[in-house]
């Protein structure tokens, strides 16, 4: 780890200068910074944060390499609940709905998952597409029968972080806030359980592990986390799928501190897409375009470096 210092102090650097970039460029007055670049700013390094943390627990959780926060049919659920909120005139109260939407997804996805009378992380993945499906195809008969609103839709299918908080839906905000960072605290303590989890489910079972409660603790924390984020910015790809193996080709292995890294990381990645999808055009670009095209050639990198 001592040859790794200079690297995690330049991150560090870099993470500043980005912040900085991000909250000064082109301001025209603090009120300007406070009001709307500082809200921005703390809404995207959270959802970032969020996401990359979600994706390295569910990697280990599901065993698949493969895995990120919307996998499990919960963003769906949440994307209905925005989506449905906004057409039906209900615009303040898109975060409320969504977030409802991701606890109903969540638990129609346990209940199926636990089908039968047992439970397995492959019926839990295969619950959580079939939802998935099932809530985009919602969307889509909304998006057919509204199409006067079809920007406000896809600006939540393909992320939105310019959001305008009004004065009492920012104190909401922040009190969400709060209470994410606390599951998302309590997800980082799971660490060392899912770390020994990766050793498989019986060695895991007999070094004291109770499998089966840790992957409910983790998909109850990691889909309520996921429905905050697609409540707020809508469904943001890739973050919570390379930042994770990112993090592993730094560090290499599973660690104890990769999960918290991953996060910090994961803000760091969001902050620079966005300031991207801001500048690089005359008119602003869904966020979601720019994690891609980045995340893209990213994903093509691991396939072949892992043939």
């Amino acid at each position: 780890m001592k040859n790794r210092y200079p690297v995690f102090i330049l991150m560090g650097f870099l993470l500043l200068a980005t912040v900085y970039l991000y909250l000064s460029f082109r301001i025209a007055s603090l009120e300007v910074m406070t009001s709307i670049r500082f809200p921005r700013f703390l809404l995207t390094y959270l959802t970032g944060f969020l996401l990359a943390g979600v994706g390295y627990s569910y990697q280990i959780m599901l065993n698949n390499p493969l895995a990120e926060p919307y996998i499990l049919g919960v963003s769906s659920g949440a994307a209905f609940g925005s989506i449905l909120a906004s057409v039906i005139g209900f615009h303040l109260l898109q975060p409320l709905f969504g977030f409802v939407g991701a606890l109903v997804a969540m638990i129609m996805v346990w209940k199926l998952a636990n089908l039968g009378g047992y439970f397995s992380s492959t019926k839990l993945l295969l619950s959580g597409i079939i939802l998935g499906m099932f809530f985009s195809a919602l969307i889509s008969v909304i998006m057919y029968f509204h199409q006067r609103d079809i920007s406000t839709i896809v600006s939540v299918l393909m992320g939105n972080l310019g959001h305008v908080f009004a004065v009492k839906e920012w104190a909401f905000f922040r009190g969400f806030s709060i209470l994410s960072l606390m599951l998302m605290t309590f997800l980082f303590t799971l660490a060392e359980p899912l770390r020994i989890l990766t050793t498989g489910d019986l060695m895991a079972s007999s070094l004291g592990v109770d499998v089966r409660k840790l992957r409910l603790y983790v998909f109850l924390s990691g889909s309520l986390l996921t429905g905050f984020t697609v409540a707020y910015a809508g469904i943001i790809g890739f973050v919570g799928l390379i930042i994770p193996h990112l993090v592993r080709m730094l560090i290499g292995g599973e660690r104890r501190g990769n999960m918290a890294l991953a996060a910090l990381l994961g803000g760091w990645f969001l902050l620079i897409c966005d300031f991207i999808a801001q500048h690089i055009a005359v008119v602003e670009i869904p966020v979601g375009i720019v994690t891609a095209f980045i995340g893209c050639p990213f994903f093509i990198y691991l396939l072949s470096r892992n043939k």
